[in-house]
């Protein structure tokens, strides 16, 4: 893939991806950047991009199915186009890591290997963002590997049966706290045997959650090594309306609650606690086990999930730290980071001279995250270095 990213004619690259999750945005990114951009949609889910945001893509390719992108007809299109391609979670989760890893050749902005880490694999020979997060040295919550271990107000994170895509979390603070609530949503079928049996079991943080979102360079001679981007938080169906009533509302409800994300909301954090979440970052980027299991390491947009709580092991009960839970190894679906983050002003300040490198355009600001991927990928096309940002 490198070298045919060397081969592609550098002052004709396109953009793609898959047309879902983020697609706008990366659409909107690469028109202000000038980079033609190729919408890879879906029959039967596509209104969003071929119909109301048609203007934002040089090309779409509509497919029966997202899967058939590795039809070489398809690839052959592509790579045609010299296009670059972006991941997102639709990306992995509907094509399929074999798929990504070993079928869909055409040069990819991102560590294609890396993405397969997004799935929450347990014990120290495994490849999942547990244990990336766990040998980086990230805090993280206390992990119950049975239920009678717990001992504290633990949640439970369990794939939805049916529904790979969604999680199903409950709360317990007790191993029969654990199975009472288990057997109920197993009763009504939102989980089932295999996908409890595969659950995590945590400690739940009782903090204020952030999703630390991240920039990391491959080019760091121009841009340096990363950028923070900006914190958000999740809103959720059905949680969302459930936590939107009184708690004397809430207890009357028999429904189980789903964790089922629905969009985002901006949120800052206070400058002295920054910190926290650079350390976090700085930890996950440089960490031997992630550049040695999944070279080279992290490439692009990433989001660090976690929440800011006081440590319990400080006598005087001061210290904060940042419990990281999830990691996302590819672009955040997260378009409230560019308009609500005060970080996009920070970065065009700290890159005004690359975007004027870039675009010729020295008055061109940085509006969203997915701006410093176009950035990069054109420097990189610009100095024949397109090799370099790909696998």
């Amino acid at each position: 893939m490198q070298a045919m990213a060397e081969r592609y004619d550098s002052e004709n690259i396109s953009i793609a991806g898959i047309a879902s999750h983020s697609l706008v945005e990366l659409g909107m990114s690469a028109r202000r950047f000038k980079v033609p951009c190729i919408a890879v949609t879906e029959k039967g889910r596509d209104s969003l991009y071929v119909k109301y945001n048609r203007h934002l893509y040089s090309d779409v390719i509509q497919l029966d199915s997202f899967k058939d992108i590795l039809k070489e007809d398809v690839k052959e299109r592509l790579r045609k186009s010299n296009a670059i391609f972006i991941p997102n979670r639709s990306f992995s989760f509907y094509v399929g890591y074999d798929g990504v890893e070993n079928d869909f050749d055409v040069p990819m902005y991102g560590n294609r290997y890396v993405l397969r880490a997004e799935d929450r694999t347990e014990g120290e020979e495994e490849k999942g963002q547990v244990a990336i997060l766990r040998k980086a040295g990230v805090t993280i919550p206390k992990h119950f590997k049975r239920p009678e271990e717990i001992d504290r107000l633990a949640i439970v994170k369990a794939q939805q049966a049916g529904n790979e895509g969604e999680r199903a979390f409950f709360y317990a603070e007790s191993a029969e706290d654990y199975r009472k609530q288990a057997d109920e949503l197993l009763g009504k079928k939102v989980i089932d045997e295999k996908t409890l049996a595969e659950a995590r079991i945590e400690e739940a943080v009782i903090g204020s959650r952030f999703n630390a979102n991240f920039h990391k360079y491959v080019l760091t001679d121009k841009f340096g090594d990363f950028d923070f981007v900006g914190t958000t938080d999740r809103r959720q169906v059905n949680l969302q309306g459930f936590l939107n009533l009184p708690a004397k509302d809430q207890a009357k409800l028999k429904i189980p609650v789903k964790n089922e994300e629905i969009g985002h909301m901006g949120v800052t954090i206070r400058e002295s606690k920054q910190e926290l979440l650079y350390e976090a970052a700085e930890k996950l980027f440089h960490s031997e086990y992630l550049l040695e299991r999944y070279p080279p390491g992290i490439i692009g947009l990433c989001g660090i999930q976690g929440a800011v709580a006081y440590d319990p092991m400080d006598p005087k009960g001061k210290r904060l730290l940042f419990y990281v839970f999830d990691l996302s190894p590819r672009i955040p679906g997260d378009p409230a980071m560019g308009p609500t983050s005060p970080e996009m002003e920070n970065l065009t300040f700290k890159h005004h001279k690359m975007i004027d490198y870039c675009t010729g355009f020295d008055d061109l600001s940085i509006k969203d995250p997915l701006d410093l991927s176009i950035m990069e990928i054109r420097a990189a096309a610009m100095d024949k270095r397109l090799g370099a940002i790909v696998t």
